[in-house]
């Protein structure tokens, strides 16, 4: 654990109280992909079967239950919740997210740490994780016009996976932690994805404008 680690969880955490607070509030999950928010479920269910195998530290395991329990219960809400779901742009949401599922889990059979069950479907989190922000930022293009919430998740869910990496290349060169090349091309590809809506979010707050994304 280090200081980059930990502000990377908790931003991470904060994206998802932000969205939660969005839901939960306004009742409404205008502007958000529930295509990504069924991914992120697929993410963090096959990254931490190790729950039932392996304890590290309390902290590790209580932020594995946050992340399985707020995922699902996000989507709970987008699917299920009487007034929430007909706030959702299913007519803008329209990106076939099952095509990713397929090439993930190949990629993790061919390409991995170990061949044994938890090793592969750790590896697949990491692919699909990298990806699964897609539905999101094609509907987010669609739309165009993106509330301050909206627009605050994305955003903290971007940083999440970008002080990940400053985590990882602080302990390579600081702890000898050994180079596994997987997470960081994984995290590399993922933060690339944002970059271009990092670039018309911190443009929009420096000119105190209204956030929109060209098409």
């Amino acid at each position: 654990m280090n200081i980059f680690r930990l502000a990377g969880d908790m931003t991470h955490l904060l994206s998802i109280v932000v969205l939660l607070l969005k839901i939960r509030t306004m009742k409404s999950c205008a502007g958000i992909s529930l295509k990504t928010q069924e991914l992120y479920v697929i993410v963090f269910l096959t990254r931490y079967l190790d729950l039932v195998t392996r304890y590290i530290s309390f902290y590790n395991t209580v932020m594995k239950l946050v992340f399985i329990g707020t995922s699902i219960c996000i989507v709970w809400y987008m699917r299920y919740h009487k007034v929430v779901k007909q706030t959702y742009n299913k007519d803008q949401d329209t990106f076939r997210h099952y095509f990713l599922i397929p090439p993930c889990f190949l990629l993790a059979l061919l390409i991995h740490r170990a061949f044994n069950v938890m090793e592969v479907l750790w590896t697949f989190s990491l692919y699909l994780e990298a990806l699964a922000i897609l539905p999101q930022l094609v509907l987010l293009q669609r739309s165009r016009n993106i509330d301050n919430l909206t627009g605050n998740y994305i955003f903290f869910l971007g940083a999440y996976r970008a002080l990940y990496l400053i985590n990882w290349i602080y302990r390579f060169f600081m702890e000898n932690f050994k180079f596994y090349w997987i997470p960081w091309i994984s995290g590399l590809v993922q933060t690339a994805l944002y970059a271009d809506f990092f670039y018309y979010y911190i443009k929009s707050w420096k000119n105190k404008e209204k956030l929109t994304l060209p098409v």
